[in-house]
């Protein structure tokens, strides 16, 4: 009886290590603050408000304050729960942060495309190696080094996601959109080296993000323009595409995004883009990988995707199939008015539009949101351009091998 009682606690023990190491999006010491503030703001909103929460839009900082002002009626009149922010500068995108972050009645979610550091997208910022780079360098810590400091700049940008790291393996020479922004062609270093990067960044309190699901680097084609096919075997897509996806799960990714490609071996229905597909981003992702991070789709304004279906009816399939925020939409008032309809007639139920708001938050809650500041405006460049980042970016290079 003794050893039967044993046998039954170590399996709970371990469960409850499993069902911990799967949830992503929950804090550790403050589950219980966290869940009440969740229900607390959800249980407040309209419809029109949940799925607002939905929609996260693109600003440039460096466009005229005609064109950045256009964002303050989505975040009034459709109550967006997010903002990528791209080109631009880090003093006029800090103030645009705030004034947004004013304005909105829940706090928004801020990300960027940060994947060698600010400089990807905004001026006046530091620059760390690009993935290939980082690739040849055989000292992990190195990475985990970076992605914590990439973390950092990030995080005093204000902003809470960095869609990095990319996890696709970069077996085509001749794809036109990955190459130097994978760590390279070899699964397991490709692994390792994402994982690194991941836990570093997400020790700076940033949620990382790995893409383009199920996997962009063996393609000749970019999905910015077209519909990329993937025509490998299951079993071919599981044992490499997948491969760090599986890893980084393991070990908490908080998000993931999923590209614009046609996967035959996951989806029946030809030239059937991944992002709107059930089959892969519920069966798969989460059912069968278990994820319960946030998914994103890439962007909606790609050719990938928008060539596939009407502004608006995109963004309610992707929704559909599973996706948790639909990033760049090019209508934002059409897609909010269908997924209302769907909501109302019963195509989306209570519970499906509870799951992916409800992540939304627990997310915002996890970045600190529930007790949001502004952004410190004061000594803003010098904190993203230290002695430290110079001494750290030497220091990769010094370790890489083949690099000269």
């Amino acid at each position: 009886m003794k050893k039967l009682f044993i046998t039954i606690l170590t399996l709970f023990f371990f469960n409850f290590l499993s069902a911990q190491e799967f949830d992503p999006l929950l804090l550790e010491k403050d589950q219980t603050n966290q869940k009440k503030w969740v229900d607390s703001i959800y249980n407040s909103m309209s419809i029109h408000e949940k799925v607002g929460q939905l929609f996260m839009v693109d600003v440039f900082s460096k466009d005229s304050k005609d064109k950045t002002d256009l964002i303050n009626s989505l975040i009034k009149d459709y109550y967006i729960g997010g903002i990528i922010f791209s080109k631009g500068g880090p003093v006029r995108q800090a103030k645009l942060s705030n004034q947004y972050q004013k304005i909105s009645k829940t706090p928004l979610l801020m990300a960027m495309d940060a994947e060698w550091g600010l400089a990807m997208r905004l001026d006046s910022t530091f620059a760390y190696p690009w993935n290939m780079t980082l690739g040849a360098i055989a000292d992990n810590k190195i990475v985990y080094d970076i992605g914590k400091q990439i973390g950092a700049h990030v995080k005093r940008m204000g902003m809470h996601i960095n869609f990095s790291p990319v996890v696709d393996i970069n077996t085509n020479p001749d794809n036109p959109i990955i190459g130097n922004r994978s760590f390279g062609e070899d699964r397991d270093n490709v692994t390792n080296k994402a994982l690194a990067y991941m836990r570093g960044m997400q020790s700076s309190g940033i949620l990382a993000n790995a893409k383009h699901f199920p996997g962009h680097g063996d393609t000749d084609l970019d999905s910015h323009k077209i519909l990329p096919t993937i025509s490998f075997t299951k079993k071919r897509l599981d044992s490499i595409e997948l491969h760090p996806y599986k890893r980084l799960f393991q070990e908490g990714l908080s998000s993931v995004m999923v590209a614009h490609l046609n996967v035959p071996a996951l989806e029946k229905r030809k030239k059937f883009p991944s992002s709107i597909s059930k089959a892969i981003v519920t069966d798969l992702l989460q059912n069968d990988l278990n994820f319960q991070g946030l998914i994103f789709t890439d962007a909606l304004n790609m050719k990938g995707a928008s060539n596939f279906k009407k502004p608006g009816e995109i963004d309610l399939a992707a929704f559909l199939a599973g996706n948790d925020v639909l990033l760049i939409s090019e209508s934002i008032p059409k897609a909010h008015q269908l997924i209302v309809e769907a909501f109302r007639k019963g195509v989306i139920s209570e519970e499906r539009l509870s799951r992916s708001v409800k992540k939304i938050l627990f997310a915002k809650y996890k970045v600190g949101l529930n007790n949001y500041q502004p952004i410190e405006l004061n000594s803003l460049l010098s904190d993203l351009n230290t002695p430290y980042d110079v001494m750290l970016l030497r220091k990769s290079y010094r370790k890489c091998i083949n690099c000269s």
